[in-house]
């Protein structure tokens, strides 16, 4: 017999009004044939023109002003080629212009998916049985470009979630990049990438054990100035840069609500979207205590594991992770260090599930194979849905299987406390399979969930379906936990 699963109706669906302001040009020819006809205009022209423009938009965007004056000095360069002293333009100027490297982009229009659920790390004013939380869902918009955007509930007595009202406008972060690099690890970044060293080493061998962002930048700009450059070379060096960028912190203003935050890509290497951030709050051998979340950065040809970390979900630092653990889709963190090492999940080959074990949460080797497909539903690949969760019975993992028609499943699997590669139990059925009414979405036949928390001894499962919209469910973990202990194989 199936394990039950208490279905909540609540609907978490695309909204394509959630919109930011987003930089963009239609190279350099076409802009600098807008910034001539702009440099025809009078002041007088130029702020009329400007006035209705954020007459228009102003309401949707929060400092719609500045962001216009960012996306002008984005192009600074380009306008001073034009031969344009930039110091002697007007604000109002240079505000105009940068409203033409401005669009607008409606980040959820497509699909509200893949969502993650953590305890919220403000726990007080609350009534009994009652537990504050916040959602992470995969955001989707045009092109399939993703993002990570976030909702705030409190779950009641009967796991009914009240969700907390949604902010007006969207904030993207400001962004600063790594201030320093380790010579060391970034050039073992760089074998992993299989970047040719007779390229990348003559960029790292002139600089410092520990160097800067912008020293670096300036050494590629030099050699991607040299002739000749050939393809391999200009590629090498591109994406040492690549990898550069991939590192960086951003800021939300703190007067911003948490449902107006939105992590888009921001580096070359997600330039194609943010994936599947699986979210985790983890303790500490000290008991302090940090948000994880794991994702999968994309820009369009290759993958690339990346970590994030904040304490308070306005700063956020993003780092990509290495080693030959550090592959594929599916990373995964435990909450909590295991025998004093931080432990993963991943599925390096697609297929299996994998336990890794570090002492930096960044560096990732050695996986060792924990699962591997046995019902027919999972055939095709076994995968996590999300991080281990604690019981006092084994580490709780709830899964994802692949079977026949590319059907995705959710699943559930127990592992020992102190040596999580023994599995003591698998359900034999799906804990969760699409019903008739969420067969139907971007990817039909999919339910899919990127991390559950357990609440007055029941599993809050969130979980997407068909790659469209998002609901959750809620599953007695006496009944689960009895189910796993008696399935062992």
């Amino acid at each position: 017999m199936r394990v039950t699963v208490t279905r909540k109706n609540i609907n978490f669906l695309p909204d394509s009004s959630r919109v930011v302001a987003r930089y963009f040009v239609n190279g350099d020819q076409r802009t600098k044939e807008i910034i001539a006809r702009i440099m025809i205009l009078d002041e007088k022209q130029v702020n009329h023109t400007l006035e209705r423009t954020l007459r228009e938009f102003a309401r949707r965007h929060r400092n719609i002003s500045h962001t216009f004056f960012r996306h002008c000095e984005s192009i600074r360069g380009i306008i001073e080629d034009m031969q344009i002293n930039y110091n002697t333009l007007s604000y109002e100027r240079k505000m105009l212009i940068g409203s033409y490297c401005t669009m607008e982009y409606a980040i959820e229009s497509a699909a509200f998916f893949n969502p993650s659920i953590i305890e919220d790390l403000d726990q007080s004013g609350l009534q009994r049985g009652e537990k504050r939380v916040i959602l992470s869902f995969r955001a989707t918009g045009e092109g399939h470009i993703s993002s990570i955007v976030f909702r705030r509930g409190i779950l009641d007595g009967n796991n009914d979630l009240q969700i907390m009202k949604i902010g007006n406008l969207i904030d993207k972060a400001e962004i600063v990049h790594k201030g320093e690099y380790n010579k060391k690890r970034f050039a073992m970044k760089l074998e992993e990438m299989h970047t040719p060293t007779k390229y990348s080493a003559k960029i790292l061998n002139d600089l410092p054990g520990q160097f800067g962002y912008h020293a670096l930048k300036n050494a590629i700009d030099k050699s991607l100035a040299e002739q000749p450059l050939s393809l391999n070379k200009k590629t090498s060096l591109e994406e040492i840069l690549w990898l550069a960028d991939s590192f960086y912190d951003i800021q939300f203003k703190h007067d911003s609500d948490i449902t107006e935050r939105v992590i888009f890509p921001i580096s070359e290497s997600e330039s194609r979207g943010i994936e599947d951030a699986r979210f985790v709050r983890f303790i500490e051998d000290d008991k302090s205590e940090k948000v994880f979340a794991t994702y999968t950065a994309y820009n369009g040809h290759a993958i690339l594991p990346k970590l994030i970390s904040t304490e308070d979900f306005y700063s956020f630092h993003v780092m990509p992770l290495r080693g030959d653990g550090a592959k594929n889709k599916n990373l995964a963190m435990f909450p909590r260090k295991i025998k004093g090492k931080y432990a993963m999940l991943s599925r390096i080959d697609g297929v299996n599930n994998y336990l890794m074990y570090s002492d930096r949460a960044t560096e990732w080797n050695n996986p060792v194979c924990i699962q591997q497909p046995r019902y027919p539903w999972e055939f095709t690949q076994i995968g996590n849905c999300g991080s281990p969760i604690w019981t006092e019975e084994g580490w709780l993992i709830i899964t994802h299987g692949v079977g026949s028609m590319r059907q995705y499943c959710i699943g559930a699997s127990l592992f020992d406390l102190d040596d999580p590669s023994k599995e003591i139990g698998r359900l034999e059925e799906p804990l969760l399979s699409p019903q008739e009414d969420e067969r139907e979405g971007y990817v039909p036949n999919v339910v899919y969930s990127c991390g559950s928390i357990i609440h007055n001894n029941s599993l809050i499962l969130p979980y997407a379906v068909s790659d469209y919209s998002s609901t959750y469910g809620t599953v007695d973990m006496v009944e689960l936990l009895d189910a796993l202990k008696k399935s062992r194989y």
